[in-house]
């Protein structure tokens, strides 16, 4: 179930670093060379170095998955590690090192936990911490499963359920634990992948959580302090025949352009992934049936990490996922079933998805034992590039070749009165007679962090017209004449409009 990878510009020089978490020393793994994550300095000419020894991020125990933020507002982007013992912050400071203030920030989240999100529940522009809870495990409570001689991978129907948490972000450098008071502590499950947005444009942040064997749940944020958890009734929380699937990694954004922003969520093999077409901000329809480009090639798939991407930079959002099996005797015993696993990638055409891994180059015909996938552009060329975090082999970094034929122009959000990281934003755009929608989630993939600028496609165009940017606080920008095939820095209240 292991691990994550994030795209971070840790040092604030334009290029974007790389972090993976990685299975490391602890009290049930004892490895006779020093296993540890890895912080890898982008050197800005397609090469990287090394640093976690002197940046001080080398993680802690068995490692699970990362998030990335600002929690403190200081214009450096701070790590969060999750772990099967308990949680790690690395605050940054700024000068190329960080320090561990878990235990001062109140974030020591005990027990297994998976995916994380930093998001701003209350609005009060300081970001917030989502922990999943995954499942409750020792090395005593180890079942032998498959019946064979070699043990094999057992299901988490076997295992106890670990509660999520909710982590206030009091403003001060430290949390509270509001997970009671926000009403989903007793919402126990085993929770893999989390994704935050404004599903029903009510200007506050809800909250999907995939979980593993048994049902989603969806959050709805009431905006005042609470959540209500709506899955069942929203049509998210089981599969077509009534079914808990082993939701994985999640996703959100609005990939029909209707204003109303859609989840995607990934399964096992046999379970297909679901895309859930938001009908009215409180209820979804799973549009997987009228989309069997993605039914048919993830059918035997175990999807893991999952993204909304614009590849092709043409306005629309295409999707790519990273696949693997956590069974690593599968092979043995399903003959249309293996460990190892292509990754995918499908084109939006209308609102429908085409597979076109076969013609995207041959990291689409590679075998991955998949798990946490980021996306970012590391190499600043203005398209969507890839990261894969696999199980027991190398990662993987992946350059897109293509995405920069068309126009392009990219955003780096800073916040004000809404969290600096500008997550939670909402942007809306002309290209052509389409008006295209982005919005900037916190979360989302599988145990994984990803770029945190925009980049918005225009396809052919050339001139990217009014773009608006609705901020968490209220606040909306109208940015006029923005340059194509550039980052440029977007403050809050600079650009007012309506």
């Amino acid at each position: 179930m292991i691990g994550g990878a994030a795209f971070l510009d840790y040092d604030n020089d334009g290029w974007l670093d790389i972090y993976l978490v990685t299975g490391s020393t602890s009290d049930f793994y004892k490895p006779e060379k020093l296993i540890q994550n890895a912080l890898y300095r982008n050197n800005g000419d397609g090469t990287f170095r090394e640093v976690t020894a002197e940046a001080g991020v080398p993680g802690r125990g068995f490692g699970a998955g990362v998030a990335v933020g600002d929690y403190d507002k200081d214009g450096w982007r701070d790590i969060f590690l999750t772990g099967v013992r308990s949680g790690l912050l690395y605050r940054n400071n700024g000068d190329g090192t960080f320090s561990d203030l878990t235990l001062k920030a109140g974030v020591e989240a005990k027990g297994w936990g998976a995916s994380s999100a930093f998001f701003d529940y209350d609005n009060d522009g300081w970001l917030d911490l989502w922990v999943c809870g995954y499942v409750v495990w020792e090395p005593d409570l180890n079942f032998k499963c498959g019946g064979g001689e070699i043990p094999r991978y057992c299901i988490p129907t076997l295992f106890d359920s670990w509660p999520s948490r909710l982590y206030r972000n009091k403003g001060d450098g430290t949390f509270e634990d509001v997970s009671a008071r926000a009403g989903i502590a007793d919402s126990r499950s085993k929770g893999l992948g989390v994704v935050t947005a404004d599903l029903n444009n009510d200007g506050w942040a809800d909250v999907l959580q995939s979980n593993d064997t048994t049902e989603n749940f969806l959050f709805m944020n009431r905006g005042n302090g609470t959540f209500e958890e709506i899955g069942l009734f929203a049509g998210v929380a089981f599969s077509h025949d009534g079914k808990a699937r082993s939701g994985m990694g999640v996703d959100a954004q609005d990939y029909d352009d209707d204003g109303m922003i859609d989840l995607f969520v990934a399964n096992i093999d046999h379970e297909d992934v679901s895309i859930y077409r938001n009908i009215d901000g409180e209820s979804f329809e799973d549009d997987v049936i009228d989309a069997p480009g993605l039914s048919r090639a993830t059918r035997f798939m175990s999807t893991f990490g999952a993204r909304f991407i614009d590849f092709d930079n043409d306005g629309d959002q295409d999707i790519v996922v990273l696949n693997g099996h956590p069974d690593d005797q599968i092979d043995y015993h399903r003959g249309n079933i293996t460990y190892l696993e292509k990754p995918l990638l499908f084109e939006n055409r209308d609102g429908k998805f085409a597979n076109v891994s076969d013609e995207s180059g041959p990291a689409f015909q590679k075998l991955f034992s998949g798990r946490g996938l980021a996306t970012g552009d590391y190499d600043n060329d203005g398209d969507p590039d890839l990261l894969f975090l696999n199980n027991g082999q190398a990662p993987a970094l992946v350059r897109n070749e293509g995405g920069n034929k068309n126009q392009w122009l990219g955003i780096r959000l800073i916040g004000k009165k809404s969290n600096r990281d500008g997550i939670g934003v909402r942007i809306s755009y002309k290209v052509g007679d389409k008006t295209r929608h982005h919005s900037v989630s916190g979360g989302s993939s599988y145990q994984s962090g990803h770029d945190h600028r925009i980049l918005l496609g225009f396809g052919s165009q050339t001139e990217a017209g009014d773009i608006r940017i609705a901020w968490p606080s209220g606040t909306v920008d109208i940015v006029k004449a923005l340059p194509m095939g550039a980052y440029t820095d977007v403050t809050e209240g600079s650009h007012p409009g309506n």
